[in-house]
């Protein structure tokens, strides 16, 4: 049976490379690159994509440091941080001994929730660290004085001649 399985799976990763290059052939005649513009979207609508990104994107993270803490208070509570291979079964995962004690259902539904918590909260500090940078520049150019000047910049067209001396400097009369 294990031979059958590992037969289909050779199979299947020696074919794929055949539909990635008749995927590619189907798009020739379209735009090789089609892209998104978020210049009609609303400013919540960004924000709300940006929480989502940071919440998702920082939960592997929480869980990580959540289940490493949870291991450490484990290990401190049932036998004192003990290094002998018997102590150790409680211990975080690079220090596990062989015959470790798994996490109770209770626990790992614990630290799941406290890492989607941790990973909540730091999307919504990010939210408002981005919300006050963007009212302090509104502010900034709202109260700025009557007789401040607002300087440009952009690069010169394909006709002007940035780099060009001015007769008045050049070498030959």
């Amino acid at each position: 049976m294990k031979r059958n399985i590992f037969f289909i799976v050779l199979i299947f990763l020696l074919i794929t490379p055949f539909f990635k290059l008749y995927s590619q052939n189907l798009s020739v005649n379209e735009p090789s690159s089609v892209t998104f513009e978020t210049t009609g979207l609303p400013i919540w609508v960004k924000d709300l994509r940006r929480w989502e990104i940071v919440t998702f994107g920082t939960f592997p993270f929480t869980l990580f440091l959540t289940a490493f803490v949870t291991d450490m208070v484990r290990w401190g509570t049932e036998n004192g941080m003990d290094f002998s291979d018997a102590g150790r079964r409680y211990a975080p995962w690079p220090l596990k001994s062989a015959g470790a004690v798994n996490m109770t259902s209770d626990e790992f539904q614990r630290t799941i929730l406290i890492a989607a918590g941790l990973s909540v909260t730091l999307a919504l500090v990010d939210f408002f660290i981005v919300l006050s940078g963007r009212n302090n520049e509104i502010r900034r150019t709202q109260n700025g004085s009557s007789g401040s000047v607002i300087i440009n910049i952009t690069p010169p067209g394909d006709n002007e001649h940035f780099f060009d001396v001015p007769p008045a400097f050049s070498e030959n009369p």
